[in-house]
């Protein structure tokens, strides 16, 4: 309980800094205001064959992948800078330390992902809202997908983040992150792809985050676009609480043994580089 409740106050003096620095609200807000620009210029436009509103089909794909960034790059960006100024080496000098930085992470990263998807969800309803119903049952799977999505791409965003010691390597950690989204069905239907490619997809958390999100918000008539043509609602939350169980036991471990390896010279080495390098 010790480190749960040390991770939850470190989480809550962080989310308070990033709510209160116009920065950071921009770097999280800014991406929103641009998907609703484009699901304004949608909203007349209509998905081929039928009158229903491209925007409306847009949205809840837009909502799953800024909670599949929220969870995948956020974090892992977040791991590789404060590895590079030695916040996770003072973490690594504290009693239970790690464990305690991974449920910050977690509730601060958690916390403005849920408003980034307030900040898309109400406006979003209310441009294309004509298209889209949510009944009760829709609002109560939403409960359980919004927060079990996170806890099943948050660990793989720090396992990706603990690979890389630079920041100016963060590219080959968007890159493969964009892959998998690009793969996952989210803005394409998945069935124009390679079958072969269809198995990949459906072994990564983000093609079910994306299911479950059109699942919540179209209506059932456009589930025969999807594989089975269904919404493999027990399919999602299989798949999500495994990705999230397994993260959750296997995170911390390879936290912990990267920081085995963090050193005050480890800092500063990188300092130097880092200096070195913007000298040029």
């Amino acid at each position: 309980m010790t480190p749960l409740r040390a991770g939850v106050a470190r989480g809550g003096i962080e989310l308070r800094q990033t709510l209160t620095n116009g920065i950071d609200l921009f770097t999280y807000l800014f991406p929103a205001l641009l998907l609703l620009g484009t699901i304004f210029f949608m909203r007349d436009a209509h998905v081929p064959g039928t009158t229903f509103s491209l925007g409306a089909s847009t949205l809840p794909s837009i909502l799953g992948m800024g909670l599949a960034f929220g969870g995948l790059m956020t974090v892992s960006q977040q791991l590789v800078v404060e590895r590079e100024d030695g916040t996770l080496l003072r973490a690594k000098a504290t009693p239970n330390g790690m464990s305690s930085y991974l449920i910050g992470k977690a509730v601060v990263v958690g916390g403005m992902t849920l408003v980034s998807l307030l900040i898309q969800l109400v406006p979003g309803l209310l441009l294309v809202g004509s298209g889209l119903h949510v009944s009760a049952s829709g609002w109560l799977m939403l409960a359980w997908l919004v927060p079990l999505a996170f806890l099943s791409t948050m660990p793989i965003g720090a396992v990706l983040g603990s690979i890389f010691e630079n920041p100016r390597n963060m590219g080959l950690i968007i890159l493969p992150i964009f892959g998998l989204v690009a793969i996952s069905g989210i803005f394409y239907p998945i069935t124009a792809m390679p079958g072969w490619l269809q198995g990949v997809a459906q072994l990564f958390p983000m093609y079910w985050l994306g299911l479950g999100m059109r699942s919540v918000f179209l209506p059932d008539s456009l589930a025969a676009v999807e594989l089975t043509h269904s919404w493999r609602h027990l399919e999602t939350f299989g798949v999500l609480a495994f990705w999230a169980v397994l993260g959750l036991a296997l995170a911390p471990w390879i936290l912990r043994r990267m920081a085995r390896r963090e050193s005050g010279s480890a800092v500063a080495a990188r300092r130097e580089r880092a200096i070195a390098t913007m000298g040029r």
